[in-house]
């Protein structure tokens, strides 16, 4: 299915999904939330969906507003004013049937939106969407996937451990045994423990030493399948790149930012609570280290075939650089770095998001081109 335009210079309309069936729910519908709402401010024509987390997916009323809203008003869309739900089936394919056919602005985090679930459901569809397709997302979502294929490369991460459900059912005095040497060996008995497959920090805990690292495991593992535990990098300094572009020649990349967490680690409570953290879209780094900083960022991006848009997450320590993890459906709320990073390129948060969407049409239309029909196929 081709991007229609409904006029000269004019986008297609853009549906918003928001909300998921994913422990991030809450984050996506404030990021979605405010996605809609400039893209509406500056003149496009937006739908609004909500998807519960029960999977069925709600159409809220022409020119609704959500910001302010308390998340539990969430779970309640009907009060919202939304229609009756509609199954995923049935709502991709009354988006496939409009003319013109819109763009579709993912703004789920976590599992089914930003995993490459949702990216293969309108492929088969024929719908544009924004962001990267179906493999670099669900490179992007397996940390452990993504620090084994940027590991080989021979860009910096930090050192790691893998865990799985059934390795830690079976013998966690054998797991945590290993994780006890693992922690002598790197000279600090603290490790980051996280769920391998989620982002906004749910699931992640900084165990402090041997008696904390098995409730650490068992809440990661709340989340997923795959745990790992990483290495802990003494006052490591967070940093973040933001990455724009298809075309791997042609990348914007802006920053490095900085956070500085207002808790111990920067968890979902510093990462959501507003004044609760600090940011800068510059962060104070010597001119070596910044382009070191966007070289791998450029590097991990290309590495995973990412498109549209993503964040890539550094640690910055006096030993050196790290790599963290690559998030293709990074946070757009009003307090992310994200688009505050591009924002400071000359643009606006509005812009951003259209820019987002413009990079969406160009990459379905070069997908339209490679696209066989019956007549191309070998006889």
């Amino acid at each position: 299915m081709t991007v229609e335009r409904t006029a000269v210079g004019e986008l297609p309309p853009i549906v918003v999904l928001l909300g998921g069936p994913s422990a991030e729910h809450d984050v996506s519908v404030v990021s979605g939330t405010a996605i809609a709402d400039a893209l509406e401010g500056a003149g496009r024509t937006v739908e609004r969906i909500l998807i519960d987390l029960a999977g069925g997916w709600w159409r809220l009323p022409a020119g609704f507003r959500g910001q302010g809203l308390a998340p539990t008003a969430w779970d309640d869309p009907a009060g919202l004013g939304a229609s009756d739900p509609e199954s995923l089936g049935r709502a991709v394919d009354r988006l496939a049937a409009a003319t013109p056919a819109p763009v579709v602005f993912i703004a789920l985090h976590g599992p089914f939106g930003e995993d490459g679930t949702i990216q293969a459901i309108l492929d088969a569809a024929g719908l544009a969407y924004t962001g990267s397709g179906v493999t670099a997302s669900a490179i992007g979502m397996d940390k452990a996937i993504f620090k084994r294929l940027v590991r080989g490369l021979g860009l910096p991460v930090a050192d790691w451990r893998e865990i799985g459900v059934r390795r830690w059912a079976s013998d966690p005095a054998g797991v945590l045994a290993e994780l006890e040497a693992f922690a002598a060996g790197t000279g600090d008995p603290r490790l980051m423990i996280k769920p391998a497959g989620l982002g906004s920090s749910v699931g992640m805990t900084l165990a402090h030493g041997p008696d904390e690292r098995a409730p650490a495991i068992e809440t990661a593992l709340l989340h997923d399948t795959v745990v790992l535990a990483e290495a802990y990098l003494a006052g490591a300094r967070d940093l973040e790149v933001s990455v724009l572009g298809n075309d791997p020649a042609r990348l914007e990349l802006y920053g490095p930012g900085e956070i500085v967490a207002g808790h111990e680690f920067y968890d979902y409570a510093a990462k959501y609570t507003p004044g609760l953290s600090r940011t800068t879209v510059n962060a104070e780094v010597d001119a070596v280290t910044r382009a070191t900083i966007l070289k791998i960022a450029r590097d991990a991006y290309r590495a995973i075939g990412a498109e549209g848009f993503a964040r890539i997450d550094f640690l910055l320590t006096e030993g050196g650089i790290y790599l963290s993890e690559i998030n293709t459906i990074p946070g757009f709320t009003p307090i992310s770095l994200f688009p505050a990073m591009a924002a400071a390129g000359g643009s606006t948060f509005a812009g951003v998001a259209e820019r987002i969407v413009a990079l969406a049409i160009e990459r379905q239309a070069t997908a339209v081109r490679r696209r066989l029909t019956p007549a191309d196929l070998p006889r």
